[in-house]
């Protein structure tokens, strides 16, 4: 496996300054970010892919062991407070159980029956999501547990840092990074995990965006659970409308706090009126707008 491989460019690592550690380190990162880049077909595919399941009312099912599942945790914790994605949409099937975040579990990574029981315990089926995330393509736990969901009908989609691997043939979307050998040999949470970040960053974003939940660059799904949050829900308001903040104060108020319907509030809708323009457009403030302007 080439993230096993031992570089040339990092065999006197320990022998440098720490200016020049660093100095290296950051090279290699640069390089992950580069790596990203041939596989954006591949992430596109499964953006447009996900985004039809989950439409049906599908979740969003992350697995992985060590790194990876650290990975996918950090990106999946992000979705609600984010989007406002669901809670019970999205869930994370984990090698050696929640514990194993903060903790590694030896040997959890090797049992594939434990993958497999995770997601068929999650009843797993065909509107569901199943992300399995491994550098080496070839952990038993998350091979397993994607096999599994792919059996139970649920789409599938593979990220790994090695060409040929098990999780890229057994899934349906196989997205694979080529990183290469790592500045410390096989320590994949560097280039590979940053890689994986990178990966995950794109994709999650964008099935977001692809169900109407960013409008004008703006996260106009986020919860304003607080006072900075609320201050950035007015100042949305307010720039998607050109209204002044009393008034955009005042539409979220009695939207609940929900950006989009504040908006159509503004824009002269009442409250169950922007409910129903927003329901009708699958969610899309740019479509309801077009229909109160009558584009």
């Amino acid at each position: 496996m080439s993230t096993e491989d031992l570089s040339p460019r990092y065999l006197d690592l320990d022998r440098l300054s720490a200016i020049e550690q660093v100095g290296l380190l950051h090279e290699s990162q640069a390089e992950a970010i580069a790596a990203v880049q041939p596989a954006l077909p591949a992430i596109a595919a499964a953006v447009e892919a996900a985004a039809q399941r989950l439409r049906r009312g599908g979740r969003l099912v992350y697995c992985g062991a060590g790194t990876s599942a650290r990975i996918g945790v950090q990106d999946g914790a992000e979705l609600r407070p984010t989007f406002s994605w669901p809670a019970d949409k999205v869930a994370f099937v984990i090698a050696g159980g929640e514990k194993a975040l903060l903790r590694a579990v030896e040997n959890a990574e090797d049992s594939g029956e434990d993958g497999a029981d995770q997601i068929a315990k999650l009843g797993v089926g065909p509107d569901d999501v199943v992300l399995g995330i491994a550098a080496s393509g070839n952990t038993p736990f998350t091979v397993a547990a994607v096999e599994t969901a792919r059996r139970l009908g649920a789409l599938t989609i593979g990220v790994a840092n090695n060409a040929g691997s098990r999780l890229l043939a057994e899934s349906e979307h196989p997205i694979f990074v080529d990183t290469g050998a790592e500045a410390v040999a096989g320590s994949t949470r560097l280039k590979a995990g940053t890689a994986q970040k990178i990966v995950l960053n794109l994709f999650s974003t964008a099935v977001m965006i692809q169900l109407g939940r960013v409008y004008a660059g703006l996260m106009v799904e986020m919860q304003p659970t607080n006072a900075k949050l609320r201050q950035r829900a007015e100042q949305m308001v307010v720039k998607l409308t050109g209204c002044d903040a009393a008034i955009a104060a005042h539409a979220l108020a009695r939207s609940g706090g929900k950006v989009k319907l504040a908006v159509l509030v503004v824009a002269g809708v009442d409250v169950a009126g922007a409910e129903t323009l927003l329901d009708r457009s699958g969610g899309s403030l740019r479509a309801a707008l077009a229909t109160v302007r009558g584009d």
